[in-house]
């Protein structure tokens, strides 16, 4: 390849990386008060108000939940950054998706909650750990290597506390409890399958470019950047309340 075809291809493997850092970058900017589990005001309305099983509108609320949580996508995007195969990515997903449908059904049923602002911190934090993680800082600093499949499990019991927790404060009627949890934890799977999908998509195309290992690291440094600043907002938060 000449010099002048490497300088014309050079922006086009640039782009994926910059859609993916300004795209980060909005998610945290654009967090309704570094709240990642925060319901939008006509849902926490909706919720609040109507009684008896309600099957789809909870599917699309659990979709919608899932989508829109840039603290669930970003930590999807640690954990498969690295996974190269589908029965790979299946097992972490599946991991992460019986961590978080546990602590979800069980917080709400059992009326378990744990503070927003700490619960949030924690997810905060896993998001600068798996970004650690693919930096290959725990090997560095301290000679080990952590079970990430085990890390995966845990840090999915702790989103799913998140969510449980929003719930519970919203006051959700116990006519038709059951059905609307079950109900919101399949939306919450599909839309997490619909964001890994074009995760994925992302980075089959990305990977596929001659600076993704220079880009990679530079996108997980700033993937730890954003974990470590929602974990600030929600230490901030619960200090000032």
């Amino acid at each position: 390849m000449t010099t002048a075809t490497a300088g014309a291809n050079r922006p086009a493997t640039y782009r994926w990386a910059i859609a993916l850092i300004l795209s980060l970058g909005i998610s945290v900017l654009w967090a309704d008060m570094g709240f990642a589990h925060a319901v939008t005001l006509g849902d926490k309305g909706y919720i609040q108000e109507i009684t008896g099983a309600k099957i789809i509108p909870f599917m699309y609320l659990g979709a919608k939940h899932m989508v829109t949580g840039y603290d669930h996508i970003l930590f999807l995007l640690g954990v498969i950054f690295f996974l190269y195969g589908m029965k790979e990515i299946g097992i972490y997903v599946t991991l992460f998706a019986i961590g978080h449908s546990t602590t979800m059904l069980a917080g709400v049923w059992f009326n378990f909650g744990i503070n927003s602002y700490i619960i949030d911190a924690i997810i905060g934090f896993s998001v600068a750990y798996k970004a650690l993680d693919n930096l290959g800082a725990f090997r560095a600093w301290f000679g080990v290597q952590p079970n990430t499949k085990i890390a995966t499990l845990l840090f999915g019991f702790l989103h799913g506390f998140g969510l449980s927790s929003k719930i519970l404060d919203y006051n959700i009627a116990e006519d038709g409890l059951l059905p609307n949890l079950l109900a919101f934890n399949v939306g919450v799977e599909v839309g997490q399958l619909l964001a890994l999908s074009a995760i994925l998509v992302f980075m089959a195309r990305w990977r596929a470019t001659p600076a993704f290992a220079r880009q990679a690291y530079a996108v997980n440094v700033l993937m730890m950047i954003a974990g470590f600043t929602l974990m600030g907002f929600q230490v901030t938060g619960w200090i000032v309340a």
